[in-house]
Protein backbone atom coordinates (compact mmCIF):
# COMPACT_ATOMS: atom_id res chain seq x y z
CA UNK A 1 0.00 0.00 0.00
CA UNK A 2 1.79 3.14 -1.21
CA UNK A 3 1.83 6.36 0.78
CA UNK A 4 1.53 10.09 0.25
CA UNK A 5 2.83 12.58 2.78
CA UNK A 6 4.45 15.97 3.12
CA UNK A 7 7.37 16.73 5.43
CA UNK A 8 8.81 19.97 6.81
CA UNK A 9 11.79 20.09 9.14
CA UNK A 10 13.84 22.81 10.82
CA UNK A 11 16.75 22.74 13.27
CA UNK A 12 18.23 25.84 14.90
CA UNK A 13 21.23 26.10 17.20
CA UNK A 14 19.67 28.74 19.45
CA UNK A 15 21.99 30.13 22.10
CA UNK A 16 24.15 27.00 22.36
CA UNK A 17 27.70 26.61 21.05
CA UNK A 18 26.71 23.71 18.82
CA UNK A 19 23.62 21.88 17.67
CA UNK A 20 23.38 18.44 19.24
CA UNK A 21 19.93 17.69 17.79
CA UNK A 22 19.52 15.40 14.79
CA UNK A 23 16.46 14.51 12.72
CA UNK A 24 15.57 12.72 9.52
CA UNK A 25 13.33 10.25 7.80
CA UNK A 26 13.53 7.26 5.51
CA UNK A 27 10.92 5.33 3.60
CA UNK A 28 10.12 2.45 1.32
CA UNK A 29 7.05 2.08 -0.87
CA UNK A 30 4.89 0.92 2.04
CA UNK A 31 6.46 2.28 5.24
CA UNK A 32 8.02 5.48 6.53
CA UNK A 33 10.24 6.09 9.55
CA UNK A 34 10.57 9.59 11.03
CA UNK A 35 12.95 10.19 13.91
CA UNK A 36 14.51 12.89 16.06
CA UNK A 37 17.22 12.71 18.71
CA UNK A 38 18.57 15.30 21.16
CA UNK A 39 22.13 14.73 22.38
CA UNK A 40 22.31 15.41 26.10
CA UNK A 41 24.40 18.20 27.53
CA UNK A 42 26.60 17.43 30.50
CA UNK A 43 27.89 14.33 28.75
CA UNK A 44 30.51 14.11 25.99
CA UNK A 45 29.77 14.13 22.25
CA UNK A 46 26.04 14.71 22.36
CA UNK A 47 25.96 15.30 18.61
CA UNK A 48 27.61 11.89 18.08
CA UNK A 49 25.05 10.22 20.33
CA UNK A 50 22.07 11.68 18.48
CA UNK A 51 23.56 10.97 15.05
CA UNK A 52 24.49 7.40 15.93
CA UNK A 53 21.01 6.72 17.30
CA UNK A 54 19.39 7.87 14.06
CA UNK A 55 21.87 6.01 11.88
CA UNK A 56 21.13 2.82 13.78
CA UNK A 57 17.39 3.31 13.27
CA UNK A 58 17.92 3.95 9.56
CA UNK A 59 20.19 0.92 9.12
CA UNK A 60 17.71 -1.39 10.82
CA UNK A 61 14.79 0.07 8.87
CA UNK A 62 16.70 -0.48 5.63
CA UNK A 63 17.29 -4.10 6.58
CA UNK A 64 13.78 -4.84 7.88
CA UNK A 65 11.30 -2.93 5.68
CA UNK A 66 11.01 -5.10 2.56
CA UNK A 67 8.98 -2.99 1.87
CA UNK A 68 6.78 -3.41 5.00
CA UNK A 69 7.58 -4.18 8.61
CA UNK A 70 6.06 -7.33 10.04
CA UNK A 71 5.71 -5.88 13.55
CA UNK A 72 6.16 -2.06 13.71
CA UNK A 73 6.09 -1.78 17.52
CA UNK A 74 8.60 -4.56 17.97
CA UNK A 75 10.82 -2.94 15.35
CA UNK A 76 10.75 0.40 17.16
CA UNK A 77 11.57 -1.21 20.51
CA UNK A 78 14.44 -3.25 19.09
CA UNK A 79 15.86 -0.47 16.92
CA UNK A 80 15.95 2.04 19.77
CA UNK A 81 17.57 -0.50 22.07
CA UNK A 82 20.09 -1.25 19.33
CA UNK A 83 20.93 2.45 19.26
CA UNK A 84 21.58 2.29 23.00
CA UNK A 85 23.94 -0.66 22.59
CA UNK A 86 25.76 1.10 19.75
CA UNK A 87 26.44 4.04 22.08
CA UNK A 88 27.83 1.74 24.75
CA UNK A 89 30.04 0.04 22.19
CA UNK A 90 31.19 3.39 20.79
CA UNK A 91 32.26 4.54 24.27
CA UNK A 92 33.98 1.25 25.10
CA UNK A 93 35.96 1.20 21.85
CA UNK A 94 37.20 4.74 22.45
CA UNK A 95 37.81 4.47 26.16
CA UNK A 96 35.16 7.09 27.03
CA UNK A 97 34.22 6.69 30.69
CA UNK A 98 31.06 8.82 30.48
CA UNK A 99 29.06 7.39 27.56
CA UNK A 100 27.52 9.90 25.10
CA UNK A 101 23.78 10.06 25.71
CA UNK A 102 20.70 11.09 23.77
CA UNK A 103 16.93 11.14 23.82
CA UNK A 104 15.03 9.76 20.84
CA UNK A 105 11.50 9.81 19.45
CA UNK A 106 10.49 7.86 16.35
CA UNK A 107 7.29 7.37 14.39
CA UNK A 108 6.44 4.69 11.83
CA UNK A 109 3.72 5.18 9.24
CA UNK A 110 2.50 2.03 7.54
CA UNK A 111 -0.80 1.34 5.85
CA UNK A 112 -3.20 3.86 7.37
CA UNK A 113 -1.64 3.63 10.82
CA UNK A 114 0.93 5.41 12.97
CA UNK A 115 3.13 3.75 15.57
CA UNK A 116 5.62 5.55 17.76
CA UNK A 117 8.18 5.12 20.50
CA UNK A 118 10.36 7.37 22.63
CA UNK A 119 13.00 7.44 25.32
CA UNK A 120 13.62 10.70 27.19
CA UNK A 121 11.90 14.03 26.62
CA UNK A 122 11.87 14.53 22.88
CA UNK A 123 8.18 14.56 22.05
CA UNK A 124 5.61 13.46 19.48
CA UNK A 125 2.41 15.44 18.94
CA UNK A 126 -0.45 14.23 16.74
CA UNK A 127 -2.95 16.92 15.75
CA UNK A 128 -6.20 16.23 13.89
CA UNK A 129 -8.16 19.29 12.85
CA UNK A 130 -7.87 21.59 15.86
CA UNK A 131 -7.52 18.78 18.43
CA UNK A 132 -4.44 17.33 20.08
CA UNK A 133 -5.10 13.60 19.67
CA UNK A 134 -1.91 12.25 21.23
CA UNK A 135 1.31 13.37 22.90
CA UNK A 136 4.16 11.39 24.40
CA UNK A 137 4.87 11.68 28.12
CA UNK A 138 8.42 12.70 28.99
CA UNK A 139 10.61 10.39 31.00
CA UNK A 140 11.23 13.08 33.60
CA UNK A 141 10.37 13.28 37.27
CA UNK A 142 7.94 16.13 36.64
CA UNK A 143 5.91 14.07 34.15
CA UNK A 144 6.13 11.06 36.44
CA UNK A 145 4.72 13.09 39.31
CA UNK A 146 1.90 14.40 37.11
CA UNK A 147 1.07 10.88 35.92
CA UNK A 148 1.10 9.27 39.35
CA UNK A 149 -0.48 12.30 41.05
CA UNK A 150 -0.49 11.75 44.82
CA UNK A 151 0.15 8.02 44.71
CA UNK A 152 3.93 8.38 44.85
CA UNK A 153 4.68 12.00 45.82
CA UNK A 154 8.15 13.30 45.02
CA UNK A 155 10.12 15.23 47.55
CA UNK A 156 10.94 18.91 47.07
CA UNK A 157 14.62 18.09 46.76
CA UNK A 158 14.08 16.22 43.49
CA UNK A 159 14.95 18.17 40.33
CA UNK A 160 11.76 17.41 38.49
CA UNK A 161 13.18 18.27 35.04
CA UNK A 162 15.90 15.61 35.26
CA UNK A 163 15.37 12.61 32.99
CA UNK A 164 15.31 9.19 34.57
CA UNK A 165 16.16 7.37 31.31
CA UNK A 166 17.92 7.95 27.98
CA UNK A 167 20.03 6.09 25.44
CA UNK A 168 23.62 5.58 26.58
CA UNK A 169 22.73 5.48 30.27
CA UNK A 170 24.27 2.84 32.57
CA UNK A 171 20.91 1.17 33.17
CA UNK A 172 18.53 -0.32 30.63
CA UNK A 173 16.58 2.49 28.92
CA UNK A 174 12.83 2.81 29.27
CA UNK A 175 11.23 2.79 25.82
CA UNK A 176 7.51 3.57 25.62
CA UNK A 177 5.60 2.53 22.49
CA UNK A 178 2.12 3.37 21.21
CA UNK A 179 -0.10 2.44 18.30
CA UNK A 180 -1.49 1.56 15.94
CA UNK A 181 -3.53 4.73 15.59
CA UNK A 182 -5.54 5.05 12.38
CA UNK A 183 -4.57 8.14 10.41
CA UNK A 184 -6.95 10.50 8.61
CA UNK A 185 -5.93 12.65 5.64
CA UNK A 186 -4.70 15.97 7.00
CA UNK A 187 -3.39 14.56 10.28
CA UNK A 188 -0.13 16.17 11.38
CA UNK A 189 2.53 14.29 13.32
CA UNK A 190 5.19 16.51 14.87
CA UNK A 191 8.44 15.36 16.46
CA UNK A 192 10.37 17.97 18.45
CA UNK A 193 13.19 18.47 20.92
CA UNK A 194 12.66 20.09 24.31
CA UNK A 195 13.95 23.38 22.91
CA UNK A 196 10.49 23.78 21.37
CA UNK A 197 8.06 22.47 23.96
CA UNK A 198 10.08 23.94 26.83
CA UNK A 199 9.14 27.42 25.60
CA UNK A 200 5.68 26.83 24.11
CA UNK A 201 2.59 25.28 25.67
CA UNK A 202 0.74 22.34 24.17
CA UNK A 203 -2.15 24.69 23.43
CA UNK A 204 0.05 27.02 21.38
CA UNK A 205 1.67 24.15 19.52
CA UNK A 206 -1.72 22.65 18.70
CA UNK A 207 -3.15 25.98 17.58
CA UNK A 208 -0.29 26.68 15.17
CA UNK A 209 -0.30 23.16 13.73
CA UNK A 210 -4.06 23.37 13.25
CA UNK A 211 -4.19 26.78 11.58
CA UNK A 212 -1.08 26.94 9.40
CA UNK A 213 0.30 24.77 6.65
CA UNK A 214 3.26 22.79 7.91
CA UNK A 215 5.54 24.87 5.67
CA UNK A 216 4.42 27.99 7.51
CA UNK A 217 3.59 26.54 10.91
CA UNK A 218 6.86 24.76 11.66
CA UNK A 219 9.07 27.85 11.12
CA UNK A 220 6.55 29.91 13.09
CA UNK A 221 6.77 27.56 16.07
CA UNK A 222 10.57 27.54 15.96
CA UNK A 223 10.81 31.33 15.80
CA UNK A 224 8.35 31.72 18.68
CA UNK A 225 10.31 29.27 20.82
CA UNK A 226 13.58 31.10 20.14
CA UNK A 227 12.02 34.46 21.00
CA UNK A 228 10.53 33.20 24.27
CA UNK A 229 13.75 31.50 25.38
CA UNK A 230 15.95 34.44 24.44
CA UNK A 231 19.74 34.38 24.34
CA UNK A 232 20.01 31.16 26.35
CA UNK A 233 17.74 29.18 24.04
CA UNK A 234 18.37 25.47 23.69
CA UNK A 235 18.67 23.84 20.26
CA UNK A 236 15.21 23.85 18.65
CA UNK A 237 14.43 21.05 16.22
CA UNK A 238 11.10 20.12 14.64
CA UNK A 239 10.10 17.53 12.04
CA UNK A 240 6.44 17.50 10.98
CA UNK A 241 4.63 15.09 8.67
CA UNK A 242 1.24 15.70 7.10
CA UNK A 243 -0.48 12.48 6.13
CA UNK A 244 -2.19 12.62 2.75
CA UNK A 245 -3.31 9.03 2.28
CA UNK A 246 -2.51 5.71 0.60
CA UNK A 247 -4.12 5.94 -2.84
CA UNK A 248 -2.06 4.79 -5.81
CA UNK A 249 -1.97 8.18 -7.48
CA UNK A 250 0.78 10.76 -7.80
CA UNK A 251 0.86 13.47 -5.17
CA UNK A 252 0.65 17.07 -6.29
CA UNK A 253 3.20 17.98 -3.62
CA UNK A 254 5.30 16.26 -1.01
CA UNK A 255 6.38 12.62 -1.22
CA UNK A 256 4.61 9.88 -3.14
CA UNK A 257 5.94 6.33 -2.87
CA UNK A 258 3.85 5.03 -5.79
CA UNK A 259 6.77 4.43 -8.14
CA UNK A 260 9.10 2.79 -5.64
CA UNK A 261 10.00 -0.86 -6.11
CA UNK A 262 9.96 -3.51 -3.40
CA UNK A 263 13.63 -3.04 -2.50
CA UNK A 264 13.93 0.75 -2.83
CA UNK A 265 14.87 2.67 0.29
CA UNK A 266 15.30 6.44 0.54
CA UNK A 267 16.70 8.37 3.50
CA UNK A 268 17.57 11.90 4.61
CA UNK A 269 19.56 10.49 7.53
CA UNK A 270 23.29 10.78 6.92
CA UNK A 271 24.30 7.46 5.39
CA UNK A 272 27.41 6.68 7.44
CA UNK A 273 25.89 3.35 8.34
CA UNK A 274 29.11 1.41 8.83
CA UNK A 275 29.35 2.45 12.48
CA UNK A 276 25.66 2.00 13.15
CA UNK A 277 24.44 -1.17 11.54
CA UNK A 278 25.69 -3.48 14.27
CA UNK A 279 27.34 -6.85 14.04
CA UNK A 280 24.83 -8.38 11.64
CA UNK A 281 26.16 -6.45 8.61
CA UNK A 282 29.80 -6.03 7.73
CA UNK A 283 31.26 -3.06 5.82
CA UNK A 284 31.17 -4.81 2.45
CA UNK A 285 27.50 -5.73 2.89
CA UNK A 286 26.63 -2.17 3.88
CA UNK A 287 28.48 -0.68 0.90
CA UNK A 288 26.84 -3.15 -1.48
CA UNK A 289 23.42 -2.39 0.01
CA UNK A 290 23.90 1.35 -0.42
CA UNK A 291 24.96 0.88 -4.06
CA UNK A 292 21.90 -1.26 -4.74
CA UNK A 293 19.63 1.32 -3.11
CA UNK A 294 21.05 4.17 -5.14
CA UNK A 295 20.74 2.19 -8.38
CA UNK A 296 17.14 1.26 -7.60
CA UNK A 297 16.25 4.89 -6.86
CA UNK A 298 17.82 5.97 -10.17
CA UNK A 299 15.80 3.33 -12.04
CA UNK A 300 12.58 4.48 -10.37
CA UNK A 301 13.34 8.12 -11.24
CA UNK A 302 14.02 7.20 -14.85
CA UNK A 303 10.68 5.35 -15.10
CA UNK A 304 8.81 8.38 -13.76
CA UNK A 305 10.37 10.63 -16.42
Amino acid sequence: MTMKFSVYQVSRKGGREKNEDRMGYCYTRDAGLFALADGMGGHPEGEVASQLALQTLAAMFQRSAKPRLDDPLRFLQEAIMSGHHQLLRYATERGIIDTPRTTVVACLLQGNSAYWAHCGDSRLYLVRGDKLVARTRDHSYSELQETLSQVVPLGDRVNRNVLFTCLGSPGKPVVDTAGPLTLHPGDRVMLCSDGLWGSLSDAVITEVLANYSIADGVPELVERALRVAGEKSDNVTVLTVEWEGTEDTDSQSGVSTTSLGDEVFASTIQANLADAAGDDLDDAEIERSIREINEAIKRSSSRRR
